[in-house]
C-alpha cells in the first residue's frame, strides 16, 4: 500500500549474554564453517524467550522474535510493555542504531530519533551548534535550520543557554532541546522512547501536544511510554509486547486495556511476622487487607461491591499519635484519591484500622493502594504498593460500550422536579 511508510518482516534481534557484543570467535568460526555449507546460523536455534524473570539454560536471548507489523503515514502508534520486553531494542533497530539478527525493515523517509537524553548531541558543542548538527544529520540546508531555530529555542525554553556547551546542561534541559529539535525538523517518521519523563509535566504536556501536530500534518509518530495515559491521549494504534514477542496489535484502548490486566493482579492481602515484617525500630507492619463485602463472598470487587481495607501494625512507641493515609492509585499511576484518618493515641502493641470504601465509587479498572504511618506530619514508614485489587463491571445497563470516562463513577442521587414544559406568552 502507498501510504505504508514502515514495514517490518520477520524481524529478530537475539543477544549473548555477558559480553559486550554476541559473537566470539569458536562461535564465529563454527557460524562460517554452516555457512559454507549452505545450512543455516546454528546458535539461532538454541536461543531463548526475553524472560528476565527466570535464569533460563541458554547463553543466547532473543531481545525480539519474528516481528511483524506495519506503520501508515500520518499514525502514531504506542508501543507498551513492562521494562525488558524488548521496545528499546526495537526503536534502536528501527533508527539504525543497532542491526536485526534477522528479518527486514522497508521504511520511506527520514527519521528523527529521541532515544536517550542526549541522543546525537555532542557534548562539547553549544545548542546552537547541536541544533544545526542535527538538522544536517536530517539532510536540511542550513537555511532551513535557521527559518525553525526561534520555533525550537522557543519551545525547548533554553534561549538563555543556547551558545552554552551541552555537556552543562541538567538532562532536563537537555531533552528538553533534543525533543524540540527532533519535532520541528520535520522528519517523515518520529521516534520517542521515554525520555519525555526527564521533563517536567508542563513540558511533557507540551510534547504530547507537539507531536499531536506532527502527526496532523500528516508525519509519522512511534511512542514508547509506560505512561498509559499519554499513550491512550495521542495514540491512534498500539501494539504490545511481551518478552519480546508481540502479543496484541490494534486500537489503543482495546491493547491498553490488555496490558492493564496483565500488570494489575488481585492481591488482596499481605502478612507478615514480626521478623520479617517491613517496618523499622518504631513500628512494623503486619497485615494489610481489601475485604470485599460481597453478597456471594466472591474474592471480586464488583463496580457496587464495598470494601473494608483493614491495616494492622505493631507500634513499638509509647503514647503513640498517630494517623494512617492512604493514597489509591489507577494503574496509570494517577492518583484515584486520599484519605487520612482522625489522630489516635495508643500505647505498645498490635494496632488495627479499617477504612470503609462505599460501592459505587471506583470505576471500572485496576488500582492499587500505598499506606502510610504519620506521628506529627512526618512517615513513621510508607508501604507502596501494599495490595492491589480490579473493579469489575460485569453488566452494563446503559448503551455505552467504552469504558466509562472519569477516574471514579459514584452512584449519584437524581430525580425530576417538573415534567411540565412552561410555555411563555
Amino acid at each position: 500500500m502507498k501510504n505504508i511508510v514502515i514495514q517490518v518482516n520477520d524481524l529478530s534481534k537475539q543477544y549473548r549474554l555477558g559480553l559486550v557484543g554476541r559473537k566470539s570467535l569458536s562461535h564465529d568460526i563454527n557460524r562460517w564453517w554452516f555457512g559454507i555449507r549452505g545450512k543455516e546460523d546454528p546458535y539461532l536455534k538454541i536461543g531463548e524467550e526475553n524472560n528476565r524473570v527466570i535464569k533460563g539454560n541458554s547463553e543466547y536471548v532473543w531481545a525480539l522474535r519474528d516481528i511483524n507489523f506495519e506503520v501508515k503515514q500520518g499514525e502514531v502508534l504506542g508501543i507498551i510493555g513492562r521494562n525488558g520486553a524488548g521496545k528499546s531494542t526495537l526503536l534502536k533497530i528501527l533508527s539504525k542504531v543497532t542491526a536485526p539478527t534477522r528479518g527486514s525493515i522497508k521504511v520511506k523517509g527520514k527519521i528523527a530519533s529521541l532515544l536517550e537524553v542526549g541522543t546525537g548531541f555532542h557534548p562539547d558543542l553549544s545548542g546552537r551548534e547541536n541544533v544545526f548538527l542535527n538538522g544536517a544529520i536530517l539532510g536540511m540546508t542550513k537555511k532551513e535550520v535557521s527559518a525553525k531555530f526561534d520555533e525550537i529555542v522557543d519551545f525547548a525554553g533554553v534561549e538563555r543557554y543556547i551558545d552554552t556547551p551541552v555537556k552543562r546542561y541538567s538532562s532536563g534541559m537537555y531533552v528538553r532541546l533534543a525533543f524540540a529539535v527532533a519535532a520541528h525538523l520535520e522528519p517523515d517518521i518520529l521516534i520517542v522512547d521515554e525520555v519525555l519523563a526527564v521533563g517536567d509535566a508542563e513540558f511533557q504536556k507540551k510534547c504530547l501536544g507537539r507531536m499531536k501536530d506532527v502527526s496532523g500534518e500528516g508525519r509519522t509518530v512511534l511512542f514508547v511510554s509506560h505512561n498509559m495515559t499519554a499513550v491512550q491521549t495521542i495514540c491512534n494504534s498500539a501494539l504490545l509486547l511481551e518478552n519480546g514477542l508481540i502479543t496484541a496489535n490494534g486500537n489503543t484502548e482495546d491493547i491498553v486495556d490488555i496490558y492493564l490486566k496483565k500488570v494489575v493482579k488481585n492481591i488482596l492481602q499481605k502478612e507478615w511476622t514480626k521478623e520479617d515484617a517491613p517496618g523499622n525500630e518504631l513500628v512494623k507492619i503486619k497485615s494489610i487487607r481489601a475485604i470485599p463485602l460481597s453478597a456471594n463472598k466472591l474474592e471480586q470487587v464488583l463496580l457496587e461491591t464495598p470494601v473494608d481495607i483493614e491495616f494492622a501494625f505493631w507500634n513499638f512507641i509509647t503514647n503513640l499519635t498517630f494517623n494512617l493515609s492512604m493514597h489509591v492509585f489507577n494503574s496509570s499511576d494517577q492518583m484515584v484519591f486520599a484519605s487520612r484518618s482522625p489522630d489516635y493515641t495508643v500505647n505498645n502493641g498490635l494496632q488495627k484500622l479499617v477504612c470503609h470504601i462505599p460501592g459505587n465509587l471506583l470505576n471500572n479498572g485496576g488500582y492499587y493502594i500505598n499506606m502510610m504511618i504519620v506521628q506529627n506530619s512526618n512517615a513513621l514508614h510508607v508501604l507502596k504498593e501494599a495490595i492491589s485489587f480490579e473493579v469489575v463491571e460485569i453488566e452494563r445497563k446503559t448503551g455505552w460500550l467504552q469504558k466509562w470516562p472519569g477516574f471514579v463513577r459514584p452512584a449519584l442521587d437524581w430525580s425530576i422536579c417538573s415534567n411540565e414544559i412552561e410555555i411563555q406568552n
